[in-house]
């Protein structure tokens, strides 16, 4: 058998998810710091052992730990995980053309930013992605973009951010709902709703907006927008939203109804800080301009 043949095939993602869990030495920690579910991280960190065909950690009800095979892994990770960095680092540096992703979330526009930056730069390669409500963070340290527009809260730590407006929150509830018919509504009026729950902690204490439902109900944990809009829609869930989404094609079963009093969402540009791409810069720039 070959060398070649005999060599695991290493998904960097896997080993990327193997130092959060390694580092916070907890599942439940590390997959809130990567917008996963838990049970989706616990059964990557499996598919890397059964990979390099060894036990990496050993999970107990105090917590996670490293077997001495992980531990070494770890050190080996990190040194693979940084070669890796420098690589496309380095490769982008000297290719001939100049080029930026710009990721964007859903119901955001980039176009007006990402139009005047093709034409200050024509032999640049200029290329947008959209990406899911919980990937901005995970897009940018996997290098999927480099740089990003989306509503907070996500991880920003490690991220040079840029604060472009911000974004008033509307109640979203089934044409059925009691609420469905009011021109606006308060706060304290929609603290005992039912909010569906989406695996990332931060994200459900901003966008549940204090509910007082705990634990949540039986059925409500979703991991997706659409999944959640389908609650809404049955009634068996309220969301909150932003006011942009009165602009969209949103479902003929649900109605958004203004919010008074609460705080809005923030609306960012948010890149790896560091990063010297002068494209990315310039984006930042004409971000807060255009958009």
């Amino acid at each position: 058998m070959s060398d070649a043949a005999a060599t695991p095939d290493l998904d960097l993602r896997l080993v990327r998810y193997f130092m959060v869990v390694a580092e916070n030495k907890h599942f439940g920690r590390a997959a809130a710091e990567l917008h996963l579910a838990q049970p989706s991280l616990s059964r990557q960190i499996q598919r890397l052992e059964q990979v390099l065909g060894v036990q990496l950690m050993e999970r107990g009800p105090q917590g996670t730990s490293l077997t001495a095979a992980g531990r070494d892994f770890m050190v080996q990770a990190q040194a693979l995980l940084g070669a890796a960095a420098d690589a496309v680092a380095r490769v982008r540096a000297i290719a001939s053309q100049p080029r930026i992703v710009v990721g964007y979330a859903s119901n955001l526009i980039v176009t007006p930013a990402a139009q005047v930056l093709r034409q200050e730069y024509p032999d640049a390669e200029v290329k947008t992605l959209h990406l899911d409500w919980n990937e901005p963070a995970a897009a940018l340290a996997d290098r999927r973009v480099d740089v990003v527009v989306a509503r907070l809260p996500f991880a920003t730590d490690d991220l040079h951010v840029t604060s472009l407006y911000e974004e008033p929150r509307v109640l979203v509830v089934s044409t059925g709902h009691h609420l469905a018919g009011r021109q606006s509504v308060r706060q304290e009026e929609i603290r005992d709703e039912v909010f569906a729950v989406f695996p990332d902690p931060e994200w459900n204490e901003f966008w549940q907006a204090g509910s007082t439902v705990t634990p949540a109900p039986e059925g409500t944990r979703v991991q997706s927008i659409e999944d959640n809009l389908e609650l809404v829609a049955s009634g068996r869930a309220v969301t909150l939203a932003p006011a942009s989404v009165r602009h969209t094609r949103l479902r003929p079963d649900v109605v958004p109804v203004p919010v008074e009093d609460i705080e809005p969402v923030r609306v960012v540009a948010a890149s790896r800080r560091g990063d010297r791409n002068p494209l990315v810069r310039r984006f930042h720039t004409l971000a807060m301009a255009r958009l």
